[in-house]
């Protein structure tokens, strides 16, 4: 068997079932948009939520640029950003990883590592929000209030989980209002600590967890005053936890899956 001459190495991690391809911008493409895209499918790629692009950084570790699974650049993913951590405390064994985003400098302090997991404590920033506003779909009328994480937010209360809220999240996000796309987040509040949540996020779809968004929604919980700092973020690929003082902290674990070579 002859393999093809070009190979690019990867890693690929995942953080409550938001999973990220690694790879060193010393490999990128002339087109990244087209490459992140391709090998992100799921069926002829790896696949995967995003591609953590990593160059040199002057005032960091790394400098992490996220890729969509579609290939659009977004700002930031707070599960993309833990799952970078875990691969540099993996190589360099640093307890402080310091990482430049598209949304700032965050820092992610190493807490454990348990069975391959490894729990980091992100330090996100202080969050913006805004004035709850409705927006009207083809059917209804929904009351969202926008978040901003470094990315946009826009958090939206239900009772319970329709069977297609996938479709309603996916017509929100394309209301115009939006010019520069948004991240759906349903809410459930289970109690004063709890929250349930599920994702649509620009550029991928339906995700299992998302590091901003259950920072994004936590935050819309508080200041509805549906919950109390700390909240638990529980969502179908597991248990965040977001803590508001001044800025937000967001807490949760990161694997490493795999080590590839994906042929060009």
């Amino acid at each position: 068997m002859s393999l093809p001459r070009t190979a690019i190495p990867f890693v690929k991690a995942s953080a409550c079932g938001n999973d990220f391809l690694i790879i060193d911008g010393a490999h990128a493409p002339a087109d990244l948009s087209a490459f992140s895209k391709r090998v992100c499918e799921r069926h002829e790629g790896v696949g995967a939520d995003g591609v953590e692009w990593l160059f040199p950084a002057p005032d960091a570790d790394v400098q992490a640029r996220l890729l969509n699974a579609d290939g659009s650049e977004a700002e930031i993913s707070g599960n993309g950003t833990r799952c970078v951590a875990a691969y540099l405390h993996a190589e360099k064994a640093k307890e402080k990883v310091a990482i430049r985003t598209g949304a700032g400098l965050k820092i992610c302090t190493f807490i454990s590592r348990r069975d391959g997991q490894y729990e980091f404590e992100i330090a996100m920033g202080e969050p913006e929000v805004g004035e709850a506003f409705p927006i009207k779909l083809a059917s209804h009328e929904v009351r969202g209030i926008p978040v901003s994480m470094g990315n946009p937010h826009y958090v939206v209360f239900v009772k319970e989980f329709a069977p297609r809220w996938q479709a309603e999240a996916a017509e929100i996000g394309r209301d115009h209002g939006f010019k520069n796309g948004i991240n759906v987040e349903l809410v459930n509040s289970l109690d004063r600590g709890n929250i349930e949540v599920r994702f649509f996020e620009r550029g991928v779809g339906e995700t299992q967890s998302s590091g901003t968004g259950s920072c994004a929604a936590a935050v819309a919980a508080i200041v509805a005053k549906k919950a109390e700092s700390p909240v638990r973020v529980h969502t179908p690929g597991g248990v965040q936890t977001v803590r508001w003082e001044q800025q937000v902290f967001l807490r949760g674990t990161a694997q490493l899956i795999c080590r590839g070579e994906f042929f060009v």
